[in-house]
């Protein structure tokens, strides 16, 4: 004999001009979760407020188990034990990322390249990962340059490098890529990352502070440390690389 199935009951807002998309979210968890959902929508903002008011709570949506108020849709992911980031936890996951993809788009580059595999595959991921990080820099190029400012030596002595950085960072990048002007691309890669190097070594090795990486923009939660660090010892890896083969 089959168990009864479980039930939850679901309140979302759903209106003509807007779906709650944690409300829809919160339905296909409750169903993975082999739940049957009772999905009542609130359909106006005055019935989303009564609602709001009767149960003392500040944001839809709002589920029930077994009469028991779970909560919003990331009370719902906490019941089910998964993991909840907390507000303004860091994380290496955006860098990483970056990393990820920079990698996988060098291995289509080289790919089609003459020459041996994995002797292309490092001077075309570093700086394929430089553009990648210098696109997210120049998203909020404003944003970016006062987190910047926080740690590198030579924006808190001169500001305007802090907006300067991210395109010195993209065309270093793309020349590289492209092998050309290698007079240019390895002194500014070697400049900057340089700079970069031992901004961050005083800050965080040094200075012992706990600071937000700008490495990939001004509105992202990577912290400060050996990753970020990576980035610069990176683009000094590859111009000494570069002006090496130049002589």
């Amino acid at each position: 004999m089959s168990e009864p199935r479980k039930t939850a009951i679901l309140y979302r807002m759903v209106m003509p001009d807007h779906v709650c998309p944690y409300g829809r979210k919160a339905v296909w968890l409750l169903k993975r979760k082999g739940y049957a959902v009772e999905d009542r929508h609130l359909t106006t903002r005055a019935g989303t407020d009564a609602f709001k008011a009767e149960h003392d709570v500040k944001t839809t949506p709002q589920t029930f188990i077994d009469g028991v108020r779970i909560g919003g849709y990331d009370d719902l992911r906490r019941f089910f034990g998964q993991k909840v980031p907390e507000a303004g936890a860091t994380s290496y996951v955006p860098v990483l990322a970056v990393f990820a993809v920079a990698l996988l788009l060098a291995l289509v580059v080289v790919w089609w390249m003459d020459g041996p595999v994995l002797a292309n595959l490092p001077p075309a991921f570093i700086s394929i990962a430089m553009c990648l990080l210098a696109m997210l820099k120049l998203q909020d190029v404003e944003k970016f340059s006062t987190m910047f400012l926080n740690y590198d030596l030579l924006a808190q002595k001169w500001p305007p490098y802090g907006y300067i950085y991210p395109f010195a960072e993209l065309g270093a990048g793309v020349l590289m890529l492209a092998g050309v002007l290698t007079w240019l691309s390895a002194p500014v890669a070697l400049f900057i990352g340089g700079i970069g190097a031992v901004s961050v070594f005083k800050a965080v090795y040094v200075d012992k502070r706990h600071l937000k990486c700008a490495c990939v923009g001004g509105s992202t939660n990577v912290p400060l440390g050996f990753v970020s660090l990576t980035e610069n010892l990176m683009m000094i890896a590859m111009a000494v690389w570069m002006l090496a083969v130049m002589h």
